[in-house]
């Protein structure tokens, strides 16, 4: 996908109250940032926000925040967050690679993943987000009842991504090759992606996984 720039929105990013910018001094210590004790839910790879930003007007109890490496898409994020004044979301400009970097140990209770680039060379599937590279990341700053929540209309990715939450030992509490025609779509907030590819009949492939616990 070929990103258009957005000029002056590195420097916007810099400077705007609704991003963190130095996320590490926060590790471990979230809920003092939020100030409260709410559940802490992120978005990795967050677009230009359009679903984050329903999920924080619609649970005003639940702390977000929105996780975007490319300042151009990251921008218009920030645009939806002023206009809505969303006390419990704010964003981070941050590769995902340097996710364990900023939270800190059981410190997170949901991740979202939404269409997150496919790469879809062989060589490069250490990078998908839904590698067990990746997955070894969430099991370190998610809680013991935490979970990954992963939509994409791309079937090849989503395979992948169900063998590698088995292969990483994670368990599969539910999952569906069509969303919109399940029993899960109740509920279901929707990205800009998913809009456009469901509005050209694509069916959206969900699962949701969360660490297996001792029995």
């Amino acid at each position: 996908m070929r990103l258009r720039n957005v000029r002056g929105s590195r420097e916007e990013i810099e400077k705007n109250v609704f991003v963190v910018h130095e996320p590490e001094q926060h590790k471990g210590s979230w809920n003092r940032f939020f100030r409260n004790e709410n559940p802490l839910h992120i978005e990795i790879g967050m677009g230009k926000g359009m679903f984050i930003c329903q999920l924080a007007q619609n649970n005003p109890d639940i702390n977000f925040l929105g996780i975007e490496k490319y300042s151009s898409v990251l921008i218009r994020g920030i645009e939806k967050r002023k206009e809505l004044e969303l006390p419990n979301l704010y964003f981070l400009r941050l590769d995902a690679e340097f996710i364990n970097d900023v939270f800190d140990k059981e410190e997170v209770d949901r991740v979202y993943l939404n269409f997150s680039d496919p790469w879809p060379k062989d060589r490069h599937a250490r990078r998908r987000l839904t590698s067990r590279e990746y997955l070894s990341r969430y099991e370190k700053l998610l809680k013991k009842e935490g979970e990954v929540i992963f939509k994409t209309d791309n079937r090849g990715l989503f395979d992948f991504s169900l063998e590698e939450a088995d292969i990483a030992g994670w368990e599969l509490k539910n999952c569906t090759y069509d969303l919109h025609g399940s029993e899960y779509a109740e509920g279901n907030v929707m990205t800009e992606y998913e809009e456009k590819f469901s509005g050209l009949g694509n069916p959206i492939h969900r699962m949701v996984i969360g660490q297996k616990l001792p029995s």
